[in-house]
């Protein structure tokens, strides 16, 4: 666990490498982040084609259940006429 500081009582030397650390520190995390987002990136990249196929069949079950709605609409209509005539 980090200690506490006071940055005022410290000597030149000490605050550069203090500073160091801290750039060190800053460097690391952007690399850290870089790769983060690279392997982000690719794993988004392999599951795009599954993506897309699963909305494209989506679309397709969306559609049909639309089509049977109509046609169980339709046919409930008609026999509605038919039985009240």
């Amino acid at each position: 666990m980090a200690q506490a500081v006071n940055v005022a009582e410290l000597s030149l030397p000490q605050l550069e490498v203090l500073k160091n650390q801290l750039d060190q520190t800053a460097d690391d995390a952007r690399e850290f982040f870089k790769r983060k987002i690279d392997f982000l990136t690719k794993q988004m990249e392999k599951i795009q084609p599954a993506l897309q196929e699963k909305h494209a069949m989506k679309q397709a079950v969306v559609e049909m259940m639309s089509q049977k709605i109509q046609q169980l609409t339709a046919l409930g209509a008609a026999q509605g006429a038919t039985t009240k005539a």
